[in-house]
């Protein structure tokens, strides 16, 4: 037998005496494999009566029998050397072990694994079957064993030379590197341990005939992060953050490369991009692990292989975001201190949004802590996303880009997939893409869990819609601005610092029923880009002790999380005074409302409370708002834009409607006048004919019947005869 195992290319390039093909010695190691395996062949052919007997390897004859007897057995051999006398294939492999070449493929591989050289042949001797299929029907020879066609743990140990109960055994023990590792595989359990089969996974194979690609396994639980792709993402990763001492990539690679444990605290930052371009380095990139992903999946066997990956890749490995993970509940723990304790050794990067607990694994990290971008970071962040897409921006984004995205607190994933949305959707109808295709695909990215907790509107009024005096407007457009700039002024300036106080704006819509506050919250809504959320009363409010409680704080925690505004109406319900304490049931009142104290401190995101009764609201409360606008009735100059803007333009109007007089004559808040308008045109449709004073003055008795209101002849005058005797109280 005469083999030659590299590939055609590299056998035509190399001579005799030239250095191994390629960038390690892989095929030159497995040609002393193929000459000791030549040589065990012809030792054993040599001392077979028979060696032409066609049923070799499937029976026990007598002579064999003898052979076996007489042959000294383990105890005599223990200690023995190979035989020094045999030519240069006699030798055992062990013989011959040296440590491959500095920088090669498998020296990397002993590294990664702590490898000694008798490991690398072992491996080599189990490898060689999957690369030439001649080793099959030659193990099966030398195995005595014409079915059993890959090595076993006894014939690599003979292949290398080590005696079966020596040390050479221990090599194949469950915390030997080769085991540990998931570079070999030992089946047949049931077998006594020399004759069990040793196989080498196939990701291992071709990462040593030079595939990166990661395990198919791990398919969308992880990927190795693309080179090009880590400098696109990372472009403000490396410098810190003025006045926030973030970590540069270089400090955090020095702080990885031992191999121990680092966590990124992420405010806001991107922390993952930062660590992916920490550790890709030497063009090797690390192997980045979804933990939403890696909690979903079972187990067993998974944290292996992925070790085994990240040790292959020789990257290191980035996993987050951490809250995904879910450490607090036990098996998630379980499951990171086991990933922690199989990556030792390899540089691991863990990245999330929540305080690292000393009890997920038994080696504390370094802590990291990685602050939100400023605006202008914010704002070149989206700018690189909304470029992939090769997409063009219109001149309104392109100038205004940095306040479109002011209020947005998003994550890389989300950032990214908003920007491809967004830049898809403007291709889609060949144009640039608009602030609308930006605020859309924010909107998109909103999770679900709110709208089960509160009812969830998409803004569809703006600035034109609102009929309000300037003073209330003015605090309306204060609000937004706040919202915008927060990050900035409560995060960079510090200007609300200590005291768990987040990074929220509250602010109170006081005034009469239908004097426009809920619509004003949705037009604050559409003016950031964001959607309205209005609490359900009726699934926050729990008659059990404690319940109402832990149902609110499931409204905060999800609200913080998406971009949108969260509306309380009628929010005395909630926020009432507290009481002097006569009972249970006082004290538990007293509880909640400070609860609520508490919780509306520490919120990170914009809420909007409305009462009609502001004096009913706790005064605790006002210390902790932002913004108090005023809603009062309008005056009769509001009431007649809002008469006209209520009726619209498109409902057909008869030559007596008389507005001046209804805005005159009728004081109604802004929702009562829409109630009538919708009231009139109901009758006018009803009739065939274009709104007519009549069927207006009709619609208001009706809603002065619902206020409780008397029908005044002072009001309503010569319109009231018109209306005959129903239209008296």
């Amino acid at each position: 037998m005469n083999l030659d195992l590299r590939p055609a290319a590299a056998a035509a390039s190399v001579g005799p005496a030239a250095a191994p093909a390629g960038p390690d010695h892989l095929w030159e190691r497995l040609q002393r494999v193929e000459q000791r395996v030549r040589a065990a062949v012809r030792e054993r052919r040599a001392d077979d009566p028979d060696p032409d007997d066609p049923y070799r390897g499937q029976y026990l004859g007598p002579e064999a029998v003898e052979r076996i007897l007489t042959a000294p057995g383990a105890a005599g051999r223990r200690g023995t050397a190979p035989d020094s006398t045999s030519d240069h294939g006699g030798h055992s492999l062990a013989a011959d072990a040296s440590a491959p070449p500095p920088g090669s493929l498998l020296a990397r591989l002993s590294a990664a694994f702590g490898l000694l050289p008798v490991d690398l042949d072992l491996l080599l001797v189990a490898l060689a079957p999957d690369l030439d299929s001649r080793f099959e029907q030659l193990y099966g020879y030398l195995n005595d064993d014409l079915t059993r066609r890959r090595a076993t743990v006894g014939l690599a140990l003979e292949l290398c030379g080590l005696p079966g109960a020596g040390a050479g055994r221990f090599r194949f023990s469950t915390r030997a590197p080769l085991i540990a590792g998931g570079l070999l595989e030992i089946s047949e359990p049931e077998r006594p341990l020399l004759t069990r089969t040793l196989r080498v996974p196939d990701r291992v194979t071709a990462h040593l005939l030079g595939d990166d690609e990661p395990d198919g396994t791990l398919a969308g639980l992880a990927h190795r992060a693309v080179p090009g792709d880590v400098s696109r993402r990372a472009v403000a990763g490396d410098a810190p953050v003025a006045g926030a001492g973030v970590e540069p990539a270089e400090r955090l690679r020095a702080v990885a490369a031992d191999g121990g444990l680092v966590y990124l605290l992420d405010r806001g930052g991107h922390a993952g991009p930062r660590a992916v371009a920490a550790l890709a380095v030497d063009g090797r990139p690390p192997l980045v692990v979804d933990a939403a992903a890696l909690a979903a999946r079972p187990p067993g066997g998974l944290v292996r292989v992925l070790a085994r990956e990240a040790r292959l890749g020789g990257g290191g490995v980035v996993l987050g975001p951490l809250d995904r993970l879910e450490p607090e509940r036990p098996e998630r723990a379980a499951l990171l201190r086991e990933l922690c304790a199989e990556l030792a050794g390899v540089p691991l990067i863990v990245h999330g949004p929540q305080v690292w607990d000393p009890a997920w694994t038994r080696e504390s990290p370094v802590t990291v802590t990685v602050p939100p971008p400023d605006a202008r970071g914010r704002a070149e962040q989206w700018a690189r996303a909304l470029a992939v897409g090769g997409t063009p921006l219109s001149e309104e984004l392109t100038d205004g880009l940095a306040e479109t995205v002011a209020a947005y607190r998003v994550d890389r994933e989300k950032l990214e997939r908003a920007a491809s949305v967004a830049a898809r959707t403007a291709a889609a109808e060949q144009r640039p893409v608009r602030a609308a295709d930006l605020r859309a695909a924010v909107r998109a990215q909103n999770a679900a869990g709110l709208a089960r907790l509160a009812r969830r509107i998409e803004p569809a009024v703006g600035w034109a819609d609102l009929v309000l005096p300037d003073p209330t407007a003015a605090r309306l457009r204060e609000l937004v601005l706040r919202a915008r700039h927060r990050d900035q002024v409560l995060g960079q300036w510090r200007m609300r610092p200590g005291g768990g106080r987040g990074n929220g704006v509250i602010a109170l819509f006081a005034g009469d029923s239908g004097t426009g506050k809920t619509m004003s919250a949705e037009v604050v809504a559409a003016e950031l880009g964001m959607e309205l959320y209005v609490v359900d009363l009726s699934t926050v409010v729990d008659k059990y002790i404690g319940e109402t409680e832990k149902n609110l704080e499931r409204v905060f925690t999800e609200a913080a999380q998406v971009n949108g505004v969260l509306l309380f109406d009628e929010a005395d319900a909630l926020f009432g005074k507290r009481s002097q304490v006569k009972d249970a049931h006082d004290r538990h009142a007293n509880v909640e409302t400070a609860y609520l104290l508490q919780r509306m401190e520490s919120f990170d995101g914009i809420a909007v409370l409305t009462s009609n009764l502001r004096a009913n609201l706790d005064e605790a409360f006002t210390r902790r708002l932002d913004v108090i606008a005023e809603f009062p009735l309008p005056d009769e100059a509001q009431r007649r834009v809002l008469w006209d803007r209520c009726l619209g333009p498109r409902l057909p109007r008869g030559d007596d409607l008389d507005l001046d007089f209804c805005a005159r004559h009728f004081e109604l808040a802004g929702g009562s006048i829409r109630a009538c308008a919708v009231s009139a045109a109901y009758l006018a449709a009803g009739t065939g004919a274009p709104l007519g004073m009549a069927q207006l003055v009709a619609a208001v008795v009706g809603e002065y019947r619902k206020l409780g209101r008397l029908v005044l002849e002072s009001e309503f005058g010569p319109w009231l005869g018109v209306l005959g005797d129903t239209g008296r109280a």
